[in-house]
């Protein structure tokens, strides 16, 4: 296995991301749902750009290689890109909310290597650092194996339906 390292992602970065981000749904997410909820979870899924600015978006590499990406936010929204209708960036409050891990991606070529485990460590303790107690994100049904893997709970399970098909979700969190 590669050594993999990690950092926090800039700007710089984002063309980088995006691209990842659109293998990943294409790949290893498009197993886990139909052709239309692949259409779909493109419109609903993507970069953040507020979670970059906010310095809490990682990124591992394997020799240079960009294998993943993900990250934490201290504010309202659960998920979505730029693009995605009801974002709320208003902050959240250490200690009464939870935080809200973000945005993972995996690259199909690096997936179950531990790049998922990587990241989630480091949102988990940056988010510990910052007052947090606990933690909560949106899972696709690829992405709910691991987190089950890594303490998280079911909270809920919905269907998100603005990107024009149905695309099945779960509601997670885990206490820090």
């Amino acid at each position: 296995m590669s050594a993999f390292s990690i950092r926090t992602a800039t700007e710089a970065d984002i063309p980088a991301l995006v691209a990842l981000m659109d293998r990943s749904i294409s790949g290893p997410l498009a197993a886990f749902l139909t052709p239309d909820q692949v259409a779909a979870s493109r419109r609903l899924m993507g970069l953040d750009s507020q979670i970059i600015a906010d310095r809490t978006y990682f990124i591992v590499e394997a020799e240079g290689v960009l294998a993943g990406c993900g990250g934490w936010s201290r504010r309202i929204t659960t998920y979505g890109g730029d693009h995605t209708p009801g974002r709320a960036p208003a902050p959240l409050t250490p200690g009464v909310d939870a935080a809200r891990v973000r945005a993972m991606y995996t690259a199909p070529e690096f997936v179950r290597r531990g790049v998922g485990r990587l990241i989630l460590r480091a949102c988990e303790e940056a988010a510990r650092a910052a007052g947090y107690d606990r933690v909560e994100l949106v899972a696709t049904l690829g992405g709910e194996p691991l987190y089950l893997a890594n303490g998280y709970g079911e909270i809920e399970r919905f269907d998100d339906d603005r990107g024009g098909a149905p695309v099945p979700l779960v509601r997670m969190g885990k206490p820090l």
